[in-house]
């Protein structure tokens, strides 16, 4: 039997983390070519809660498979405990979604540890994720829109910048007051400021100037998606509810064209899955 050297064995594993790691810089080089070019022809998929139709939203397992389908862009929650760790939940309890009861950040980290994640009413192997570990699991990989459900933004900055994942993360939330203070932070930190006109569309560009726009489909116009665009930046809207529900009742031609009738570039959906099917066999609309 033929013995391999461990010269060759080292220089192999080397040779295909390189291309792993090439790979993954490609990845995330094309995502964010995409996703800063507000004329892009490519339309972006966000899993809303990553993808949690087979694992606990906000968990690191719906986060791999959202990596996994090839989803453009995770949606995550984040607070922080009482101790100052970043970690993912959405409500304002860890009662729906753990085998624990109370507000999340009032508890310590190592308290708040000892729950598991809930999936369809039943305890789960899988714990709530901190959001360093969920930004190392998605690291060149995938994009992420952090939704701030905390007042306490600055450790949540700390992790994005001791993560190296300024180029994949961008902040959202609809209080331009916080994300003032991102901005105050570092220029550089990419924002989706939510509006709910086009008013307060063009009052969120001239405060941030920012990469994306989140807009609801009561004002979904030409005119407003004009407005965003022309002033460089992308247009969000959400297939949340409704047209999730028609999606997966087989209506998803018909909610495809209604969601990307003004050209919309990205939509946030808790069905990504079917959303990359169809983009991947209908190319006219991506």
């Amino acid at each position: 039997m033929m013995k391999i050297s461990r010269q060759f064995l080292l220089s192999f594993l080397s040779l295909i983390f390189i291309n792993y790691y090439v790979s993954a810089q490609a990845r995330i080089a094309e995502l964010r070519e995409a996703f800063l070019d507000p004329h892009s022809e490519k339309v972006l998929v966000a899993a809303h809660r990553a993808a949690h139709n087979e694992f606990p939203e906000n968990s690191i397992a719906a986060i791999q498979k959202a990596i996994d389908l090839g989803v453009h862009i995770i949606e995550i929650d984040v607070k922080v405990t009482k101790d100052g760790i970043p970690i993912l939940m959405h409500d304002g309890t860890i009662d729906r979604t753990t085998t624990g009861k109370g507000n999340p950040e009032g508890f310590t980290f190592e308290e708040i540890n000892q729950f598991f994640l809930v999936e369809n009413g039943k305890a789960t192997t899988h714990k709530i994720p901190t959001l360093e570990e969920a930004l190392k699991v998605s690291h060149g990989k995938i994009l992420v829109d952090l939704d701030l459900k905390s007042e306490k933004i600055y450790p949540i900055m700390d992790v994005v910048v001791k993560t190296n994942s300024m180029e994949n993360v961008f902040f959202f939330d609809s209080d331009y007051e916080v994300l003032k203070k991102v901005k105050a932070e570092d220029e550089d930190f990419m924002l989706m400021p939510r509006a709910y006109s086009l008013e307060m569309a063009d009052s969120a560009i001239a405060l941030f100037a920012p990469e994306v726009v989140h807009i609801d489909q009561k004002f979904y116009t030409e005119k407003v998606v004009t407005s965003i665009r022309n002033a460089g930046a992308r247009v969000w809207i959400n297939a949340l509810g409704k047209p999730d529900q028609a999606i997966r009742a087989g209506k998803i031609s018909s909610v495809m064209e209604e969601l990307l009738i003004y050209k919309a570039n990205i939509i946030q959906t808790d069905e990504p899955k079917r959303l990359l099917e169809y983009l991947e066999t209908n190319p006219g609309t991506n």
